[in-house]
């Protein structure tokens, strides 16, 4: 009968902790799934606007229609890197939060100390995918409205003149979509890590 007390007080803990830690670990893998599927569709996207700008282009307006969907497809991209972004900050947030609070009823210091030492270093491990997270966030962002705003130039003026004046404008936002490509690499190399930390397997 004891064992069976001892059972229903530690397990619901126990679940909890597990259950919290699943959470935020399925939300980074969302999160490099999503940035395994960007990285490749800026380039794309680049790709299509130097098709466009190309010289010598003989089928403008199909270049165009190619870039235009690309447009499309980063601008839809964006949006759910933002929410999967904010989300994983969020439940981190909780995931660590809860962690120091059910920290706080060790009896054993020796114990306590432990916990503690580990949720900071985890805590700054995590907190690393937070803090690449803010700037990419606000570069995707800018990138998206850059990316938008020649579609639509172009879509008003799609002539040799018009491609020519807006070329070196351009060239720059093909430039930042590789800037951006690195930049979210970074946020995948500090989410590597977390995982690795992460992981329940206990090796």
């Amino acid at each position: 009968m004891p064992q069976g007390k001892t059972t229903l007080l530690t397990s619901p803990s126990s679940s909890t902790g597990i259950q919290r830690s699943e959470k935020v670990t399925t939300t980074m893998e969302t999160m490099d799934k999503d940035i395994k599927l960007v990285a490749i569709q800026l380039d794309a996207t680049g790709a299509s606007l130097d098709e466009l700008m190309r010289s010598g282009q003989s089928d403008v307006k199909q270049a165009f229609e190619s870039f235009k969907k690309n447009v499309e497809k980063i601008a839809d991209m964006e949006k759910s890197f933002a929410k999967h972004a904010d989300e994983m900050n969020s439940k981190g947030k909780d995931y660590f939060a809860e962690w120091q609070k059910e920290g706080n009823k060790y009896q054993n210091s020796d114990i306590q100390a432990l916990s503690e030492q580990r949720r900071e270093e985890l805590g700054q491990v995590y907190g690393q995918i937070a803090q690449n997270s803010i700037g990419v966030k606000s570069a995707f962002r800018d990138y998206v409205s850059d990316v938008k705003e020649v579609e639509l130039f172009l879509s008003n003026d799609l002539t040799s003149k018009g491609l020519e004046s807006i070329a070196n404008v351009a060239q720059r936002v093909v430039y930042d979509g590789d800037k951006l490509k690195y930049a979210i690499k970074d946020v995948q190399t500090a989410i590597d890590r977390a995982r690795a930390e992460m992981k329940q397997d206990g090796r």
